[in-house]
């Protein structure tokens, strides 16, 4: 909500450098801006509903409509693919989606799996430690909560393994709660439209960018417009703007090829094929043991599978 007060003013000899003065020009708010209303009030009202009008052009025109979370509202379902989707292209999760809702259609059907039958069906999705989560969370939520999953924020972020985003994800796709959901789609959208001409040695954290993301959202529907906000951030890559390198939150994916993620993979892989352990010992005798006692650590392997 926009603030009545005025800004802070400054004399002539005591003000701040402006970002122009400094070699900087922000198409955004500065990066100290901390009211929700300040993008609003800086952008102006035809610069956001410019801006949503391409999200909306592009979302009628070349949205990814035929996703199949998108044709679902059911809370379960919404949760299985936001972990899915967690560092994973949705390329590689739209077939895994559908294999593992078919072993586990419903939040009692995972609960009462054995986790090594949930690891079987994840495989080949990586980072395996989400599955244990999120047949750790099935677990409460039938428990706890009836098989019914939770709609509060603190609820949701209760469960094991659910985080800020995820918990918010799940109130604006299933049950279309006006939550601000950030992630790497959305980042591109709005470092491209409002950020463009910010050094690539600036880094913008994600709380610098909420109260334009809360601007641009006011009066959209929460479910479709942060739908159509994804598809837009993805189209644009597809289209090679690469911009994300100025999030603060920004990391390199580590190489997969001999990295501790492999080894992990490969005992997993073995393990669900009830396969000796010796040739994964044997390929990869210098990580070996620190995967496998990493495994046993998280509980993704029980000591007494280990051969």
């Amino acid at each position: 909500m926009s603030s009545s007060s005025e800004p802070r003013r400054h004399s002539p000899r005591t003000r701040p450098r402006s970002p122009a003065e400094r070699g900087l020009r922000f198409d955004a708010p500065r990066p100290s801006a901390g009211r929700a209303g300040a993008s609003a009030q800086i952008l102006g009202k035809h610069r956001l509903a410019s801006f949503r009008s391409l999200v909306w052009r592009n979302w009628e025109r070349g949205g990814r409509h035929d996703l199949p979370w998108r044709q679902t509202r059911d809370p379960y379902k919404i949760l299985v693919s936001e972990v899915m989707l967690q560092q994973t292209q949705v390329s590689r999760v739209e077939g895994k989606y559908r294999e593992f809702l078919k072993a586990f259609p419903n939040v009692r059907a995972l609960a009462k799996a054995p986790l090594v039958e949930v690891l079987k069906v994840w495989s080949g999705l990586g980072y395996n430690r989400r599955a244990k989560f999120l047949h750790d969370a099935a677990k409460d939520i039938v428990l706890k909560h009836a098989e019914k999953m939770p709609q509060s924020l603190d609820t949701l972020l209760a469960l094991p393994g659910v985080g800020e985003y995820t918990a918010k994800a799940v109130r604006v796709f299933a049950f279309n709660e006006p939550e601000i959901l950030i992630e790497t789609n959305i980042r591109t959208a709005f470092f491209h439209h409002f950020y463009s001409s910010v050094l690539q040695k600036t880094r913008i954290r994600d709380e610098q960018i909420v109260p334009l993301a809360r601007a641009a959202a006011k009066g959209q529907d929460p479910r479709e417009w942060h739908g159509a906000l994804m598809d837009y951030g993805a189209h644009l890559k597809a289209s090679g703007v690469r911009v994300n390198a100025k999030s603060a939150h920004y990391m390199e994916q580590s190489k997969f090829e001999g990295s501790l993620r492999q080894v992990r993979g490969a005992i997993l892989k073995a393990l669900a094929k009830e396969l000796p352990l010796a040739e994964v010992r044997t390929k990869y005798s210098n990580r070996f043991e620190t995967a496998l006692a990493s495994l046993v650590r998280e509980g993704l392997v029980a000591e007494k599978r280990v051969t």
